[in-house]
C-alpha cells in the first residue's frame, strides 16, 4: 500500500456534500446540541473545560469523517454503511453528553471510540483502493488507540481523573496528524477541495442554528415585553454577524487559496481540522451565554454567564483571524481589536442588565463587520479582496 499520488485527480474530485453526509449531519446537530445542554448546566471555569474537552472529542470525529468521505467515491458502499453505522454510534454519545462525567461515561466513551475506529477502517478501505496513503494511516492510528483506551479508562474514575485522562485522549488523538506523522500527512490525499470547504462551512451553520435554538429556549415561557425583545434582536443580530465574517468572501477565498495551495493537505488540516475547533468552541460558548442573558434580560448576568456572551465571541473572532492568516496572509487589527473590546466589555457591564450587555455587544460585532467591509486597505489586508 504506498503513498497515494498527489497529482491524481479522482472523478469525484470536485463533487459537493452527498445526501447520506447531510443525514450525518443531522446527527452532530444533535450531539452539538447535547453539548451545549451540558455547557448551560456546568457554566464554571471546571463546567467550561469539560464541556470543550467532550466538544473537542465530537468535533474530532465529524472532521475525520469529512476526510475519510474526501478520499471516496461518495458512491461507494462501503462508505456509506461506514457513515450510517457511525450514524448510530454518535447518536449514542450524543444521548450520553449531558452525563457524561457522571453515571453514562462509560457508554460515551465505548460509542465515540467505536466511531473513530470505524473512521480508521473506511481509511484502511480507501488505502486499499489507492485513494490514500498506509503510511499517514498507520502513522495516527496509534494515537486514535492510545487516546481511545484513555476515553475509556478516565471513564470508569472520578470525575477529576476522568477530566485528567480525556484530556490526555484529547491532546494525543490531535497530536497523531498535527506532529507525529505530519511529513507523512502531506501524501494522505488528493484533496477534493470543493467537498472539503462546503462541508465545514456547512458545521459553522450547524453550530450558527445552535445559537438561534438557544436564543429561543431563552425566551420560552416569558412574556414578550420591549426587554425580551431587545435582548433577542440582539441575539439573532450577533449570530447574523459571526455568519457574516465567515461567509462574506472570507470562505470562497479560503477555498480558492486552499485549491491552489502548494501544500494542500497541510494547509487544510491547519486552517479547517484544528483552527475551525477554535470558531465552534466560541459559537457554542456564546450560545450558552446568550440562553441565560434572554432567559434572564432583566438582571444583570452573572460573571460567567456574561464571559460566555462576551469571551465566547471574542475567541471565535481569535479563531477567524487565525484560519485566514493561515490562507490569506496577515490579518488586520480590526477583529482583535473586537475582541480585546468584548474582553474589556465582560470587565465593565457586571451592573448592567442582560438585555442592555446583549445589545452593546451586538453593537460592537456589527461594528467589526461593518469597518471590514468599508475599509478599502484594511479590507485588502484581511484578505478579503484578494484576486
Amino acid at each position: 500500500m504506498s503513498a497515494a499520488d498527489p497529482t491524481r485527480v479522482a472523478p469525484w474530485s470536485e463533487r459537493r456534500t452527498s445526501p447520506v453526509e447531510l443525514l450525518w449531519d443531522l446527527v452532530f446537530v444533535f450531539a452539538i446540541t447535547e453539548v451545549s445542554v451540558l455547557l448551560g448546566h456546568h457554566l464554571s471555569w471546571g463546567g467550561v473545560g469539560r464541556s470543550l474537552i467532550v466538544l473537542a472529542l465530537i468535533w474530532w470525529a465529524w472532521s475525520a469523517f469529512v476526510w475519510v468521505a474526501n478520499a471516496h467515491d461518495p458512491s461507494s458502499p462501503t462508505l456509506q454503511v461506514g457513515l450510517l453505522l457511525g450514524l448510530v454510534l454518535i447518536f449514542v454519545a450524543g444521548l450520553a453528553v449531558p452525563h457524561a462525567y457522571d453515571d453514562e461515561g462509560t457508554l460515551f466513551a465505548c460509542t465515540y471510540a467505536g466511531v473513530r475506529f470505524l473512521h480508521l477502517g473506511l481509511y484502511a478501505d480507501a488505502s486499499r483502493r489507492g485513494q490514500a496513503a498506509w503510511s499517514a494511516i498507520a502513522g495516527f492510528a496509534g494515537t486514535v488507540t492510545a487516546g481511545m483506551a484513555l476515553l475509556i479508562a478516565g471513564s470508569f474514575l472520578d470525575t477529576t481523573w476522568r477530566t485528567a485522562l480525556w484530556a490526555a485522549a484529547v491532546a494525543i488523538d490531535y497530536a497523531g496528524p498535527a506532529w507525529l506523522t505530519r511529513e507523512r500527512l502531506r501524501g494522505l490525499q488528493q484533496v477534493a477541495v470543493a467537498h472539503f470547504a462546503e462541508r465545514y462551512g456547512l458545521f459553522v451553520i450547524i453550530c450558527l442554528g445552535e445559537s438561534i435554538i438557544s436564543i429561543g429556549a431563552g425566551a420560552s415561557g416569558q412574556p414578550l415585553d420591549a426587554r425580551l425583545i431587545a435582548a433577542m434582536v440582539a441575539g439573532l443580530v450577533i449570530t447574523v454577524g459571526l455568519w457574516w465574517t465567515y461567509f462574506h468572501r472570507v470562505a470562497e477565498e479560503a477555498e480558492r487559496s486552499l485549491r491552489t495551495h502548494h501544500d494542500p493537505v497541510l494547509a487544510a488540516a491547519d486552517a479547517y481540522s484544528y483552527l475551525h475547533l477554535v470558531m465552534i468552541a466560541g459559537i457554542i460558548v456564546f450560545a450558552a451565554g446568550a440562553k441565560l442573558a434572554i432567559s434572564g434580560s432583566d438582571d444583570p448576568l452573572g460573571d460567567a454567564a456574561r464571559l460566555a456572551l462576551c469571551g465566547g465571541i471574542a475567541l471565535y473572532l481569535a479563531g477567524h483571524a487565525a484560519f485566514r492568516w493561515r490562507l490569506l496572509g496577515p490579518p488586520g487589527p480590526v477583529p482583535l481589536a473586537g475582541g480585546v473590546a468584548l474582553l474589556a466589555l465582560y470587565a465593565v457591564t457586571g451592573d448592567l442588565a442582560a438585555w442592555a450587555v446583549a445589545v452593546i455587544v451586538a453593537l460592537v460585532l456589527v461594528a467589526v463587520c461593518a469597518v471590514t467591509r468599508t475599509v478599502g486597505p484594511e479590507a485588502d489586508a484581511l484578505g478579503v479582496n484578494r484576486p
